[in-house]
This record gives C-alpha cells, sequence and structure tokens, in this order.
C-alpha cells in the first residue's frame, strides 16, 4: 500500500539522519579510524592463516580437529613400510649413508614376491663402494621402483649442491623404464608441522605417492596440484598399527624374506628409515598425541604412506570457496558491530557474545566432521575480527554518547548546577520521573517597572536587555547550587532540595537572593544610555513542601515545582513593594538556613493565606545593633508597650533615617493596634 511505502521511506530517511547525526558527533577523525579498524578486522578474519602469530593459534585448532576427528584404521593392506632401524645400522656396521648392500637383496627379494610398486626414500648422493650392487639389482628389477630426489633449490637443508650432482649421476647410471627419480619434498608449516601436502614445483619429479599411481587405475588428477590437508589415520589399537613395518634385514634374507610375503605382494613398498630425531616430522599429534599409541612424531616414510594411501582412497578435500570465506568474515565482523550497536540487557548482551564465540569455535570443527577441508578457515581470525569490530564501534559510539552526554549534561547545567548535573547523568534515577513531595526552599524573583519599560524602549534592545538579565540572575542561581524552574517574563523562579537534597540548601537558598539583588543593582547601573531608569530586583524565599517532578504531555515534559510553598516565596517577592524591602525570607527559611543576616519584619498575612506570615530581611552588611532594633520595636509593639515603640522611634539613629524598609515597619506599627500585624493583599 502507498502508505506502507511512505512510512518505510520515512522511516528510512530518519535512520540515514540518524547516522549522519551520529558520524557528525563522532568527528571525521574518529569516524575514518573505526571504518579503519572494521577493515583490518575483516582482514583479519579473512586471512588470519597467512598472519604471524594468528596463524599459529590458526594451527593448533586445526590440529585439535583433525586429531580428534583423524579416522581409525585397520591395518592398511595396500601399503607396507620397509625400514631401516637402529639395529640394521649396528648390524651392517655402517649409519650415514645407510647400507646400500641391504638394500639390493631386499629389492631383489621384493620383486620375486611380487610388489606393486616400490618408493624409496633414501637419498643416493654421495658414492659408495657398494654401489655397484645396488645399480645391478635396480637394472634387475620388473616392479617399477621411484628412487628418492631432493635438490637444493627447495630443500637446503636436506642437500647441498655437490650432493645434488651426485644424486642426479647415480639416478642417471640406474635409470630404465622401471627405475626413475620420484620428489621426496615434504614442507612444514611455519611452526614445522606437516600438515599439507607439498607444492609441486617446477624442475622437480612427481612426487612419491603420485609417482606410485600415476601409471595405473590408482591415479587421481585431483591430487597433481593438491596442496589441501594430509590425511593422517590413527590405529583401532595398540597391536594394529596403520601400516604394516617391517625391518629392511628381515626382507634382506632370503630365507626369512618368505615368511613376510602377505605384507610384500600387490601392495606398494615404501622403503625409508626409522631412527630416533631423524628425519621425522610433527604431525597434527605433536599437540594433542596418538589417541591410540600416544605417539606425537612421524618418520618421513609414513608421511609419504600417509599421502599415497589418502590418494588410494581418492580422499580429496575441496578447499571452501575465496566467497564462503570473505562472507563469513563478513558475517563475523558483522555480528561485532551489531553486538556493538544493540541496546539490552547486560546478561543478554554477556550471553549473545558467548554464543557467538562458541559458533565461532564450533563452524570449523563441524565442517571438519562433515569432511571439509578447514585447513585454511579461520577460526581465531573471526574471533579476533569480532572482537577488533566491537571494540572499533564501541569506541565510535562511546564517543558518540560521551558528545551526547556532554550536551546534556551542558543543557541540563542551564537549568541545574553542574554537579547536581553530573549527579543525575550518573544516576537518572535521582531524576524523578512523576511528582513527588519534598520540602524545598523556593525563590522567586522580579524586577521593578520592567513591564513599563517594554513600552517605551524598542523591541531589539527589550530582548537585548531581557537576555543579559536573566542571564546574570540564572548564573547566580547555578553558583550557588539551586534548580532553575522557569522564567515568566523578567521572572526567574528557582528552587533547592531537588532533584538532589544537601544539608546547606537554606544557606545557599539565602545567599543567592541576596546575590541575586546584588545582580540586579549591577545590571540597572550599566544599561545602556538612552534607557529609562530599571526599578531593583525584589526576592522572596520560603521553605514548605511542594510537588516536585516532571509534568506535562508525551510532546514537552518540565521539571517544576507546584504546591503552596511555591504560592508563598511568589507572594513575599510581591510584599517587597509594599514594605520597602529587597529581599523578604519566611521564618521556614530562615531558621533553616543556619544564618545570621536577618532583621524581622513582623507578620503579614498574604493574599491566598490565612493564617500570618514572620517575615525577615537579609540585611548581611548591617551591624547587628541596627538588626537589634527592628526585633525591639516588634517586642514592644507586640507587648502593647507604646512609650517603648515611641522612645525607640524618637531615638532613631542617623543610619536608620534613610533605610525605607525601617520607615516602613515604623509606619505599620503606628497604623496597627497593640499586638496586630498588617495584612498584605
Amino acid at each position: 500500500m502507498p502508505w506502507r511505502n511512505k512510512a518505510a521511506e520515512a522511516g528510512a530517511s530518519e535512520i540515514g539522519r540518524t547516522a549522519m547525526r551520529g558520524l557528525g558527533q563522532l568527528g571525521v577523525q574518529r569516524t575514518v579510524v573505526a571504518l579503519g579498524l572494521i577493515a583490518v578486522a575483516l582482514f583479519i578474519a579473512f586471512s588470519s592463516w597467512r598472519l604471524p602469530l594468528l596463524r599459529d593459534a590458526e594451527a593448533a585448532l586445526y590440529d585439535l580437529r583433525a586429531a580428534n576427528f583423524a579416522l581409525p584404521a585397520d591395518t592398511d593392506k595396500r601399503v607396507t613400510l620397509v625400514v631401516y632401524t637402529a639395529d640394521t645400522n649396528r648390524a651392517t656396521g655402517q649409519i650415514s649413508p645407510v647400507d646400500r648392500t641391504i638394500l639390493a637383496k631386499a629389492l631383489t627379494e621384493i620383486d620375486k614376491l611380487g610388489a606393486k610398486g616400490v618408493g624409496i626414500d633414501v637419498l643416493f648422493d654421495s658414492p659408495q663402494d657398494d654401489d655397484d650392487v645396488l645399480r645391478a639389482s635396480l637394472k634387475a628389477m620388473q616392479t617399477p621402483v621411484y628412487l628418492a630426489y631432493a635438490d637444493n633449490r627447495t630443500n637446503p637443508e636436506a642437500i647441498t649442491y655437490e650432493q645434488e650432482q651426485d644424486l642426479k649421476a647415480f639416478q642417471q647410471s640406474v635409470r630404465t623404464d622401471k627405475v626413475g627419480p620420484a620428489s621426496i619434498l615434504l614442507e612444514t608449516d611455519s611452526d614445522g608441522v606437516a600438515r599439507r601436502w607439498p607444492k609441486q614445483y617446477p624442475g622437480l619429479p612427481t612426487l612419491l605417492s603420485l609417482a606410485l599411481t600415476e601409471q595405473g587405475p590408482d591415479a587421481d588428477a585431483r591430487f597433481a596440484t593438491f596442496t589441501g590437508p594430509i590425511r593422517f589415520r590413527v590405529p583401532t589399537a595398540t597391536d594394529r598399527p596403520v601400516f604394516d613395518k617391517i625391518p629392511i634385514d628381515l626382507l634382506a634374507d632370503p630365507e626369512t624374506a618368505p615368511f613376510v610375503a602377505d605384507v610384500i605382494k600387490g601392495r606398494y613398498i615404501l622403503i625409508g628409515g626409522d631412527f630416533a630425531d631423524f628425519d621425522q616430522f610433527d604431525t597434527p599429534f605433536t599437540r594433542t598425541g596418538n589417541p591410540v599409541t600416544g605417539e606425537t612424531r612421524m618418520i618421513g616414510v609414513e608421511v609419504h604412506a600417509s599421502m599415497l594411501a589418502q590418494l588410494l582412497d581418492k580422499a580429496w578435500k575441496a578447499p571452501p570457496a575465496v566467497w564462503i570465506k570473505l562472507l563469513a568474515a563478513l558475517l563475523a565482523v558483522g555480528l561485532g558491530v551489531a553486538t556493538a550497536v544493540v541496546q539490552t540487557r547486560t546478561w543478554v548482551l554477556a550471553l549473545a557474545v558467548v554464543a557467538q564465540f562458541a559458533l565461532f569455535l564450533a563452524v570449523p570443527f563441524l565442517v571438519e566432521r562433515a569432511g571439509y577441508d578447514t585447513l585454511d578457515l579461520p577460526a581465531t581470525g573471526w574471533l579476533i575480527g569480532w572482537l577488533i569490530a566491537f571494540t572499533a564501534v564501541s569506541s565510535g559510539l562511546r564517543a558518540i554518547n560521551a558528545a551526547q552526554r556532554e550536551f546534556a549534561q551542558g543543557a541540563l547545567g542551564k537549568y541545574l548546577p553542574r554537579s547536581v548535573a553530573a549527579e543525575i547523568m550518573r544516576n537518572p534515577e535521582r531524576l524523578s520521573l512523576h511528582g513527588e513531595k519534598r520540602e524545598i526552599f523556593c525563590l522567586f524573583s522580579d524586577l521593578e517597572g520592567f513591564t513599563k519599560l517594554t513600552h517605551a524602549v524598542e523591541p531589539e534592545m527589550i530582548a537585548r536587555l531581557l537576555n543579559d538579565y536573566l542571564d546574570r540572575l540564572s548564573a547566580v542561581v547555578l553558583e550557588y547550587g539551586g534548580t532553575l524552574d522557569k522564567f515568566v517574563g523578567d521572572a526567574v523562579v528557582a528552587f533547592w532540595g531537588a532533584p538532589i537534597a544537601y544539608p546547606d540548601d537554606g544557606e545557599r537558598a539565602v545567599k543567592a537572593a541576596w546575590a541575586m539583588y546584588l545582580a540586579g543593582e549591577d545590571f540597572r547601573r550599566n544599561v545602556p544610555e538612552g534607557v529609562p531608569k530599571i526599578g531593583r530586583t525584589r526576592v522572596g524565599v520560603h521553605y514548605g513542601e511542594a510537588v516536585v517532578g516532571n509534568f506535562g504531555g508525551e510532546g514537552r515534559i518540565q521539571y517544576t515545582a507546584l504546591g503552596d510553598a511555591m504560592n508563598t516565596a511568589a507572594r513575599l517577592e510581591g510584599a517587597n513593594k509594599t514594605l520597602d524591602t529587597k529581599v523578604l525570607v519566611s521564618r521556614e527559611a530562615v531558621e533553616r538556613s543556619g544564618l545570621d543576616w536577618f532583621r524581622p519584619m513582623g507578620e503579614v498575612v498574604l493574599r491566598g493565606r490565612s493564617t500570618p506570615v514572620q517575615i525577615f530581611e537579609p540585611v548581611p552588611e548591617m551591624r547587628m545593633e541596627q538588626r537589634q532594633l527592628s526585633a525591639d520595636l516588634l517586642s514592644a509593639h507586640s507587648a502593647g508597650d507604646r512609650d517603648r515603640v515611641q522612645t525607640l522611634t524618637d531615638n532613631l539613629p542617623d543610619s536608620a533615617q534613610g533605610d525605607e524598609a525601617m520607615m516602613n515597619l515604623i509606619e505599620r506599627l503606628r497604623e496597627a493596634h497593640e499586638g496586630e500585624n498588617n495584612g498584605l493583599g
């Protein structure tokens, strides 16, 4: 429907505006840094196997997967290992290079017993006295034989250039249609663990396992360029190894060779050394241990046997497509971003984070168990990418929130003192979202004659004057820790004791009232030329119960105070005009102020109240004996002592002659009966 489309467009537009506003608050520099970190997170989540440190962590997790999901295998009837052992070397008297006569004899017996093919993982890279015996045996072979080949370019640790030349010369001397070279190159990862098939480098002959099978039905063209994981298997029992392994000297003796005929006939025979600390490789079982035998390292010829068995089983694992890895990286980083952005309860967020981390770790295990290649599938990379993205966005949001908080605190600080505003920002519940009864100090102020001024001065000047005046008075309120309630024209309404009450609220409220009067005096002395005379600022202060809270509707609310206490403060402010005072404070406020600034100004009945209010005027600049004069007058009048009142009024000090408030009090006392007070409308 059209209205739904419009609503969707409006929602999208609002989201866009919110995003742009957030980016504006974040700033260009922080935005660039955040986007850069997200890009780094994507790169790590996609390429962790190629990064230092992370690739070691990825490899460790892969080893855990490979070891736990390694296939249990009964003894493989297709491949047999024939090995030189330490006993063989002691019997022949040769250790390095190994005895070649015994190899020649073993090859002759293998050929007789009908092996399917022979791969020799021994480098003939130095001339020996018995080379002619071995040459004769090799040239007589009817079984295909592949001799180990390595070069200095791809395997400098195993063979020098000179040895390479001797190796080539020997292999050329025995080459027939049944005998040829094969690469025995095995590559390890940066941590020294053999996990993957080696690359097929130009200039090297075919890899041993491929060479043994390339001419027959066991060939699998997919392995010609395969660099995926080597499939290592575990035996089903300690007495049933994955591959039969027999000593070469047992096979080299014509009398004992027939006893092992069943493990030679029709099998691929791999010949190599089985020596401690020589030609041994770490495998994924190194970190975890062989689940059955506990062995960790594997001799090189057995690694070749594992690759050969994998090829025979056509156990080729397809690597994950690039787009799948990219999608997974985007998902991991996207989850980090979304987790940082979402607003929810802490326990829900913590549960979501744990669930995501568990997912990142579990997915590669599930993929491995399903039979797919996980050798280059990230897991740690997803976690690190998630963390970087989460941190980048969280930091950005904190910066935005800090900017918004600073703005909010600044805005709140226009109505509340900075310390109170900061406390409310830390604990928003301190600012009640409903009305509550509180004992507060209420303050009203008014600028005498300002209404008349509005008819005599241009509107621009009125606005300038009013803004200046209200700025001065509101600064005083905030300086003394008060809460600004509202401005009513030139009147300022404020209170102390809410939203947060302090023990010295009364003292600060009275001091603020007097400071507001002084600020008004300073204002009226500094008005521009041509502006008619401005009256003084009058202030009223009262302490009492009020309903304080947020009031209004959904569209607009205002934190304010309502009730009789506020009305009384307003009436006290108005009474200043009749009594010729500047600031009037009720007895309730005086008693809680802790100050001795006051002189009593009698009792008045304020409009709207039936009970008289005892009022006091703060006069901090006045000496104590001057303040005492009004107290003595009121005491004598209350006692009906006319003579005392007359004496006091007749002997007024010179300073009292110009005191408008004192003269007003004397006049009121003369008009009132003994013990009575004037009511004020």
